[in-house]
């Protein structure tokens, strides 16, 4: 059974930064490539940022590009999402994922989410 836990949501004012971070347990976490997705009330589930097992290839949506970060360390199995230059349409629950393959809007796990707030 693998179990993902976010961490590092909250509230904070347009241009602000935060981490989310994602703690990976139950099988190698090398093994998987990671996503972030997030969803907006109202709105469909999007993918934001994905990141390949080996690190190399990583996806960014247009809208976060130039301003989100994945990265992740298999030595902690932990995937961050650093997120600099907050807007208030970045507010949305965010979900880390895990799965066999890279870019997919269907993965195989996925964490319970995290609120993410940006007051303007």
């Amino acid at each position: 059974q693998v179990q993902l836990v976010e961490s590092g949501g909250g509230l904070v004012q347009a241009g602000g930064s935060l981490r989310l971070s994602c703690a990976v347990s139950g099988r190698t976490f090398s093994t998987y490539a990671m996503e972030w997705f997030r969803q907006a009330p109202g709105k469909e589930r999007e993918l934001v940022v994905a990141l390949s097992r080996s690190g190399l290839g990583r996806y960014y949506a247009d809208s976060v590009k130039g301003r989100f970060t994945i990265s992740r360390d298999n030595a902690k199995n932990t995937v961050y999402l650093q997120m600099n230059s907050l807007k208030p349409e970045d507010t949305a629950v965010y979900y880390c994922a895990a799965g066999l393959s890279f870019y997919t809007t269907t993965p195989d796990y996925w964490g319970q989410g995290t609120q993410v707030t940006v007051s303007s």
